[in-house]
């Protein structure tokens, strides 16, 4: 009985200590991450705009497309796990800038920039800029701590070179 005691009371205030560290964290952060695409930036912007294909690209389960809000494309993205983020295109320069925005109500937010230039023997030199938003200091600390800012955009990244690489 003092053993568990203990072990509860140990537990309580590691998370406590989880807690207040992400609560000392900023709710904002930009992180960015880049990578020469074995494609041109057209192949590069019709994969990344094309989102009715993601599935066969990135690690989701499921896209909808939403009708558009203020000229703008809306879709819906499913993970494997039945989590849906909706995100916004709110700029568009084809084929050399994209910005999208999730939808607000999670306990994230914020948006990712993607730049397109090309680059010798027809590819792409494609950076992702994330300026996201953390409200809850358990998953701040998480994001810093454990998973990292980049794992996201590293994971798309990756997709897509493999997945424009095998279409080459």
């Amino acid at each position: 009985m003092k053993l568990s005691l203990i072990v509860l009371g140990v537990i309580v205030v590691l998370a406590g200590i989880i807690v207040l560290v992400g609560t000392l964290l900023p709710r904002q952060h930009t992180a960015t991450r880049g990578r020469r695409i074995h494609a041109t930036p057209e192949q590069v912007w019709a994969a990344i705009t094309t989102v009715e294909a993601f599935p066969s690209w990135r690690d989701i389960k499921h896209v909808d497309v939403l009708p558009p809000r203020n000229g703008h494309r809306v879709w819906r993205e499913t993970d494997k796990h039945g989590n849906a983020i909706t995100f916004e295109a709110v700029e568009e320069v084809a084929p050399r800038h994209l910005v999208t925005r999730i939808d607000p109500g999670l306990p994230f937010g914020g948006s990712w920039t993607w730049e397109l230039a090309p680059a010798p023997e027809n590819e792409c030199e494609l950076t992702i800029t994330e300026n996201g938003e953390i409200y809850n200091p358990l998953f701040r600390f998480m994001a810093r701590f454990v998973f990292g800012y980049t794992s996201t955009m590293d994971g798309v990244l990756a997709g897509l070179d493999k997945k424009l690489s095998r279409a080459a």
